[in-house]
Formats: C-alpha cells, sequence, structure tokens
C-alpha cells in the first residue's frame, strides 16, 4: 500500500521549542486514522505541520504524489472567526475559491454545487443566514460543507466533534466515512476515545513523540495510555525536547 504521508524523523515546533519530537510513521493512501493523545501531546502541531502552517525545525514529512492543493483542512472551531459578516452559501462557497476565485466568479453551476454541499450536511434553508447565528453543531456542517466543495485527497479535521450534538456528530461521520469509502485520506485529531474504536480503524498515539501507531484495537490500550500520560507528564510546562528516556 502506498503513503499519503510519510513523517520522517520530523521535529515541529514554536519558537525553536520542540512540541513534536522525531516522529516517524506513514500514513497509508485512503487509510482512516485518528491522531490521539493527553492535552498538549503535539496532535494538532503536527497538522500544521502537514498543512505547511509550520515548517520542521528537523526531519522532513513526504508527500506521496500530493501537491498542497490537495489538501483539505479543518480547524477547532475555536480558530473561526464567526463574527465575519458572511452567509453560510458565503463561508461554504470558499471551498471552490481554488477553482473559480471570489464570490463573483460563482456561476449557476458552482451554486448548484454549493446547494449540493448544504444540503448533504443538512443545512438546507440556511443558506441564507450570518454565520455568526449558527450553533455550534450548525458552524460545523457548513465547515464541512465547504470541505466537500474541495474535493480533496487528503482531508485533515482538527477535533471536529468538539461542542457539537449528538445528531450533528452522527451526520459528520457519515461524511467522513463516505470519504473514506471514496478512497481519500482523512486524519482527525481526537478526544473521545469510545468514537475512535467506533469509527477510525486505524489510530496514531503522540505524547509530543510517538507512543504507538498501527490498527486502533492495538494501539488504544490501557498500557500505552498510561504511557502516553507519563511521557506528557514528565514534559509539563513549556514544549521542549524530553529525550525517549521520559517514557
Amino acid at each position: 500500500m502506498t503513503y499519503a504521508l510519510k513523517f520522517q524523523d520530523l521535529t515541529l515546533g514554536y519558537d525553536r521549542h520542540p512540541a513534536v519530537h522525531r516522529l516517524d510513521g506513514e500514513i497509508a493512501e485512503g487509510s482512516l486514522t485518528a491522531i490521539v493523545g493527553p492535552n498538549g501531546a503535539g496532535k494538532s502541531t503536527v497538522l500544521k505541520g502537514v498543512t505547511g502552517t509550520l515548517r520542521p525545525l528537523e526531519g522532513r514529512i513526504a508527500f506521496g504524489g500530493l501537491a498542497r492543493s490537495d489538501i483539505a483542512y479543518l480547524p477547532q472551531q475555536s480558530d473561526i472567526d464567526r463574527t465575519f459578516p458572511i452567509t453560510v452559501a458565503d463561508l461554504v462557497s470558499t471551498g471552490l475559491w481554488r477553482e473559480v476565485g471570489g464570490f463573483a466568479g460563482l456561476r449557476a453551476i458552482h451554486r448548484a454545487h454549493v446547494a449540493e454541499a448544504i444540503s448533504a450536511v443538512g443545512l438546507e434553508g440556511f443558506e441564507k443566514r450570518p454565520i455568526g447565528s449558527l450553533s455550534g453543531g450548525q458552524i460545523q456542517r457548513a465547515l464541512f460543507a465547504r470541505l466537500l466543495l474541495q474535493d480533496a485527497r487528503l482531508v485533515l479535521l482538527d477535533e471536529p466533534f468538539t461542542a457539537i450534538d449528538a445528531r450533528t456528530m452522527a451526520d459528520l461521520i457519515g461524511v467522513i466515512r463516505r470519504w473514506h469509502g471514496e478512497g481519500r485520506t482523512v486524519l482527525a485529531v481526537m478526544h473521545d476515545y469510545d468514537t475512535v474504536r467506533a469509527h477510525f480503524p486505524r489510530t496514531l498515539m503522540l505524547a509530543r513523540e510517538l507512543v504507538a501507531h498501527g490498527p486502533t484495537s492495538q494501539v488504544l490500550t490501557a498500557e500505552n495510555q498510561f504511557r502516553a500520560r507519563q511521557m506528557c507528564e514528565a514534559c509539563a510546562g513549556p514544549p521542549h525536547s524530553c529525550g525517549r528516556s521520559a517514557a
């Protein structure tokens, strides 16, 4: 099986302080993988490295035939400016910017695609609503609709189910399973291990360093969870290199 991503002795961090240290491993093309670990483990940092927001301090990320334009990224909701005065349809339309440019470039066929994406996530009737009026679940549906329009081969999701209701989560899991069924690669930062066990075949566990990576049933063990907590507790404080002896 070919890889979508390969981490090669990868160190990522902020102000030259490592937050992820010497990560090695591959994300298989077409796989559905959860990134898990304690708070401060470096999970979101890995996604920022893949998108190019963070440049490696050491090592590299290799892309298996992917270009940056093949990547769609859903940041945490806290990173979204919901005071920006645009409607749901406008927000979803930004998923087409790579193809058509700004809003003025939308033709009838593009507006039809926007409507289809909005319908696919259960937001019919919300097209003209300002995004500031949406609940957490509704804004997440809109952001998933934007991802649908990006038609990316690699989808990165940072805590996609935080602060949303159970019905929205079930619907969005359906979208993720659809992506997986289409052969896209999905990599998601997750906190709820029950959801990971139920829906994610593979898991990568971090504690600033790699703890385990493989089939979810083999990674989400009590032993690995305990080890990850120990490693992160040993690294309490500003991000830095702890060394493997922390395990």
